[in-house]
């Protein structure tokens, strides 16, 4: 009778019922503390397997406050008059190109006239008709589509902005290239040391957007994402850039990436991104982007703050470890403590003492995750 209430009181599975939600409810605690908010423990299994974070670059690396930097006319154009034409075709549009070169002309008191007809060309630029005359305002694959003439001088002038990070804008009626329009948005400041990070973890990281691939390249070199030949751990040569892609086309880039082998980790803030979020492994938002990217994410991060990338895959990945330690710890205890209790070796009231310790032990474990991130930032 002894060793049989010793083997009931052992085999109480209080550690076992303690161990995964004790767990979850400090690490995800901990994490509403520091502003990650995590939908489910689905998310924090998944981060343990991701070796690849992708970033969106507009609104995510970037502060998404894009401004006008620089006006190359054509031979023969007035500077004023090809930014005036361009602000009144953009003036139709919401998206922060358009919005930056809008306010570029207010800028400079130019009077921008009224534009007809006025349609947007997804992922390639706007047209609208201005004083009677069709204009196109967007990339060099809508010059190319549309076979307007660009002269060399344009083209190097362009090849030069986009070496410096700026987003080139054309601007063409009559089927010809009157000029290029220069646009930047600055990166947040902890975009580099963010990446340093996810490389410490040994992650590899890759940016995705709409840019050519010499602007996404002058990015990407400036947050340290590194393409080719960096020693193994610190990008090992194995980041990627993602240029040239269109809204529509990012959740097929999530997808490649995965066929490969990947385990991606997505990274956004707009409508466009919201697929992606919903494909990627792992979907994190930033929770100043849009309720449909928020909705669609599995991490949402609270502050403007990339540096939420790198606490919620760690504490996701040290929340994780700590439900195998209390696992381990439960399952250990039946195994060495049933034997020897069925064996009439121990006495209930030790049995008792143990099946308490070991409880409490599985809790005071997962408290332990209360400190996560202080000290650190």
């Amino acid at each position: 009778m002894t060793a049989a209430v010793a083997v009931l009181i052992v085999a109480c599975p209080c550690a076992l019922g303690l161990a995964t939600p004790t767990a979850i409810m400090v690490g995800t605690g901990r994490g509403a503390d520091l502003g990650i908010l995590v939908k489910g423990a689905e998310a924090l299994e998944g981060s343990k397997k991701i070796d690849t974070v992708v970033f969106d670059k507009t609104g995510t690396l970037t502060r998404g406050r894009m401004q006008l930097t620089d006006v190359v006319p054509a031979p023969g154009q007035e500077q004023d008059e090809l930014l005036r034409i361009a602000a009144a075709v953009e003036s139709g549009s919401e998206h922060p190109i358009g919005t930056a070169i809008v306010a570029g002309a207010a800028d400079r008191a130019l009077g921008v006239p009224a534009a007809a007809r006025f349609a947007s060309l997804t992922g390639q630029g706007v047209c609208a008709e201005v004083d009677g005359q069709a204009v196109l305002v967007g990339r060099r694959t809508l010059v190319d589509e549309q076979d307007l003439q660009l002269s060399d001088e344009l083209v190097h002038r362009a090849t030069a902005l986009e070496g410096q990070g700026r987003t080139t804008v054309y601007v063409g009626w009559h089927g010809q290239v009157r000029g290029v329009l220069g646009v930047a948005d600055t990166l947040k400041d902890d975009a580099a040391d963010v990446v340093r990070q996810l490389h410490a973890l040994g992650l590899q990281v890759a940016i995705i957007t709409g840019d050519n691939a010499r602007t996404a390249a002058a990015v990407a070199e400036q947050v340290g994402i590194d393409t080719g030949g960096g020693p193994e751990g610190q990008g090992g040569g194995k980041d990627t850039v993602l240029a040239e892609v269109l809204p529509a086309d990012k959740v097929s880039e999530v997808r490649r990436l995965q066929d490969e082998g990947r385990v991606v980790a997505m990274v956004g803030d707009g409508v466009n991104d919201a697929p992606a979020l919903v494909q990627a492994d792992l979907g994190i938002a930033i929770g100043t982007g849009t309720d449909v990217a928020i909705e669609s994410s599995d991490i949402t991060l609270m502050p403007d703050r990339l540096g939420g990338v790198v606490h919620a895959i760690a504490l996701s990945r040290r929340t994780l470890r700590t439900i195998y330690q209390n696992l381990g710890w439960a399952f250990g205890y039946n195994i060495a403590a049933i034997p020897l209790a069925a064996l009439g070796l121990l006495n209930p009231i030790i049995a008792g003492a143990a099946m308490g310790f070991s409880s409490v032990s599985v809790v005071t474990n997962s408290l332990r995750l209360r400190r996560f991130g202080r000290g650190a930032g």
